[in-house]
């Protein structure tokens, strides 16, 4: 029996004779167990007058919603980036600097169009998925696969926002801060702001 698994049901037959958490945080404190530990095997069970202890839900993890996660994790970075492709190369079309020849849309472009009709479709299949099986089972809000990618996913946004922020500062104070970089900077904000949006409620489940 792993030490969790022993800790949580000396938590459990403490419980069932009666023993107050106090006592029994006491007791662990004294064996060399941390605080942490010991308030999440306290916190795993319920005290019901009558009944004997009964087990709170915990967070678990899935080798199928890992795959099901890390594709929409991966098809949401892909969509991501070629959108910024297409919306700078938009932007240096609309806004052209006279330093630049005028170019025809080239290989870049058309990677980014073919990327994104492979990954659009996959995105929606997944997130329809996602939401249809978080619907069905409420269980699922606890997936600790989920939060993982949800936290990965926010960190990664706020590291390029962060990284946005620099760019535009350090732009600024070059003396090169032109209407084109102003779109450029803004684009990549946009995008990483709906990436943020989509997974806001992802921590809160």
């Amino acid at each position: 029996m792993k030490p969790a698994e022993q800790l949580s049901q000396f938590v459990r037959q403490s419980l069932m004779q009666g023993t107050p958490p106090d006592a029994i945080l006491a007791a662990l404190e004294q064996a060399g167990w941390s605080r942490p530990e010991i308030d999440e095997a306290i916190a795993g069970w319920g005290v019901t007058p009558g009944l004997p202890p009964v087990p709170r839900p915990r967070p678990y993890a899935s080798a199928q919603e890992a795959l099901l996660y890390g594709l929409l994790f991966v098809s949401l970075g892909v969509i991501s980036w070629h959108l910024c492709q297409l919306g700078v190369a938009l932007i240096d079309y609309l806004v052209p600097d006279v330093a630049d020849y005028p170019t025809a849309p080239g290989s870049a472009e058309r990677w980014s169009i073919a990327a994104l009709i492979a990954f659009g479709p996959v995105f929606l299949l997944l997130n329809r998925r996602v939401a249809r099986l978080g619907r069905d089972d409420a269980g699922r809000r606890r997936s600790l696969v989920r939060k993982w990618f949800a936290s990965l996913t926010l960190m990664v946004a706020a590291l390029v926002l962060l990284a946005d922020a620099i760019w535009v500062i350090y732009t600024f104070l070059n003396g090169d801060l032109t209407l084109r970089f102003i779109l450029k900077a803004g684009l990549v904000a946009a995008i990483t702001g709906l990436v943020l949006a989509y997974y806001r409620d992802e921590m809160n489940g």
